[in-house]
């Protein structure tokens, strides 16, 4: 059985790449310093409601970006806690997409521009369950060299192995 992260990986980089992108220029555009255009903007962009919508996201999108990364770090380093950090990458991309389609579908509003992207950070997610679940616990931490959560057990409690 081959590793998931192998091909979990570039959809990981990619969505949490392309999600902070999204949040840089969303940050630059309140802030005066970038005007997207206007075709590029969804219904309904200038409502104070749906602006504060739109920025509620911003804590969940962040999040799933910053284990995903953390995931392929860890991974990288051989430590096992990558698993973790993957699934709860995944969960989050998975509600942030699911949260945004259930909102526009409520609303009735079926732009492709916006439906499609949304659907697909909702359902890629989904083709990572079953890999993650069956694959073998191929990647573990070096017992020579500490796991993220005993390096950080050490910085914060002066503990030991």
């Amino acid at each position: 059985m081959t590793d998931p992260m192998r091909r979990l990986r570039p959809f990981l980089m990619t969505t949490d790449t392309l999600f902070l992108a999204y949040w840089l220029a969303t940050s630059l555009a309140a802030l005066g310093v970038f005007a997207p255009p206007e075709g590029w903007l969804f219904k309904d962009y200038h409502d104070a409601r749906v602006v504060a919508w739109n920025w509620s996201f911003l804590p969940l999108d962040v999040l799933f970006a910053l284990t995903g990364y953390l995931s392929v770090y860890l991974h990288g380093r051989g430590q096992a806690e990558w698993r973790a950090m993957a699934w709860v990458s995944l969960t989050l991309t998975f509600c942030a997409g699911l949260m945004a389609v259930a909102y526009w579908a409520i609303l009735g509003e079926f732009d492709p521009t916006w439906l499609l992207p949304n659907l697909a950070v909702m359902l890629w997610p989904l083709f990572f369950v079953r890999p993650l679940l069956r694959a073998p616990e191929a990647t573990v931490a070096s017992p020579s060299r500490p796991s993220l959560f005993e390096a950080l057990a050490t910085c914060l409690c002066g503990a030991t192995r």
